[in-house]
């Protein structure tokens, strides 16, 4: 008996799962032959929309945001992997994010560094299976590095930028600080985000590059203030494009300290629980000092797990601190000195 294996292609179904959700279903086609007879079975290979283990935390079961549709196996690499869960306390940031995606293919995300914008970014898209394309938005970043060029002499060998191949193959393009790009750029992109839904190439002999159906948009920026060097109110154009606005903010501000971000930090970490609430504490004041202009630069919970580690590897508290923390807010000698008693009364005072 010879036994011969292929893949034919992929189907979807539903059934198993919970109500909303899609699975990807890879049937493969299998023959069995003996003598002059031939029989061909197919088998299903069920795969879910999310490989992620945080996916049963947030319900996002239905917004399949491409339904009955597999992106490109080169394309694979492009969907995060590992990301850690989003704390939140009831706001739900991943579930309107998704929502909006789903409804309106765009969406904005406004707050302070260190919020997490970026993280819930690729949380979502690790969620959704969908592949980022990322962009560090500034002054220098032109219409170029988004949209492509040609490279060499001649017109032989155009490059399409992260724009023009999010626009061919879909996923999610994330535009990172994008109250600092430039009003050349932004305005590029008002054509892709209304119902024309295309860019033209004028670079490339006028090509029209029609947005795929599975293309999503997510921008982040930092509230437009003095602080932020290089922010400028968004072009008012590209604005009304965004359908919908989250607005981020830090967990723990001032005397508020969530027991949920005491919690993050303590299982990441494995320091004592009262450590991490000291922890915390901290970085609490720092942001509520960064909020009314006080400190130049608030900690996220990245950063404050950084000083952890340090403190969980045998550190001292006030050591661990002066190579994370305190460094890391500013290279004043006054504001770190500050940073530096603030610390001290908070750990000498618990």
């Amino acid at each position: 008996m010879k036994q011969e294996a292929k893949t034919t292609g992929f189907g979807y179904g539903t059934d198993s799962m919970k109500p909303g959700a899609t699975i990807n279903v890879k049937t493969e086609s299998v023959s069995l032959k003996k003598g002059s007879s031939k029989i061909t079975v197919n088998i299903s290979k069920r795969r879910e929309m999310s490989q992620s283990p945080h996916y049963p935390k947030y319900a996002i079961a239905k917004y399949d945001l491409h339904a009955g549709y597999i992106f490109p196996e080169f394309l694979q690499s492009l969907v995060p992997q590992g990301t850690p869960e989003y704390v939140d306390s009831g706001q739900k940031y991943v579930e309107r994010i998704v929502r909006a995606l789903y409804y309106f293919k765009q969406c904005a995300l406004i707050g302070p560094s260190g919020t997490g914008k970026t993280h819930v970014t690729y949380l979502v898209a690790e969620l959704t299976g969908m592949p980022v394309w990322e962009v560090n938005c500034g002054l220098q970043t032109s219409s170029y590095d988004l949209i492509g060029r040609f490279v060499g002499l001649g017109k032989e060998n155009w490059i399409d930028g992260q724009v023009t191949s999010w626009l061919r193959y879909g996923g999610l393009l994330y535009l990172d600080e994008a109250n600092m790009m430039k009003q050349d750029v932004a305005t590029r992109l008002n054509p892709v985000l209304d119902t024309r839904g295309h860019l033209v190439l004028n670079e490339k002999d006028n090509e029209i590059v029609t947005r795929h159906p599975y293309a999503m948009l997510l921008i982040s920026m930092n509230p437009f203030s003095a602080e932020f060097a290089g922010t400028k109110p968004l072009n008012a154009a590209f604005r009304r494009r965004m359908s919908v606005w989250i607005n981020f903010d830090y967990e723990s501000v001032g005397d508020h300290v969530s027991k949920k971000e005491v919690d993050l930090l303590v299982k990441r970490t494995h320091v004592d629980e009262s450590v991490g609430y000291q922890i915390i504490r901290v970085g609490a004041e720092m942001r509520r000092q960064y909020k009314s202009g006080d400190l130049p630069y608030a900690p996220s919970i990245g950063d404050l797990i950084h000083w952890a580690v340090l403190i969980k590897d045998g550190s001292d508290p006030m050591s661990a601190a002066e190579e994370t923390i305190v460094a890391l807010t500013s290279d004043s000698v006054e504001v770190q000195s500050d940073v530096r008693r603030l610390i001290e009364s908070i750990f000498r005072g618990h």
